[in-house]
C-alpha cells in the first residue's frame, strides 16, 4: 500500500508516453496526465521520505 502512489504515478507516465508517441493524441488531457502523474510521485517521494525518519 506504501508504493501505491508511486505505480499511480507511473502508470500515468506511460499513458501518457504511449498517447503522445504511439498515437499522436495532441488533446489536453494527454498532457494533464503527464502533470498529474508528476504530482503524484513527487508527492510520493515526500511522503516516503517523511516516513523513512
Amino acid at each position: 500500500m506504501g508504493r501505491l502512489l508511486l505505480i499511480i504515478g507511473l502508470i500515468l507516465v506511460v499513458l501518457w508516453l504511449l498517447g503522445f508517441f504511439a498515437f499522436h493524441f495532441t488533446t489536453p488531457i494527454i498532457h494533464a496526465l503527464i502533470v498529474i502523474g508528476i504530482i503524484v510521485i513527487i508527492i510520493d517521494l515526500i511522503n516516503t521520505r517523511r516516513n523513512w525518519w
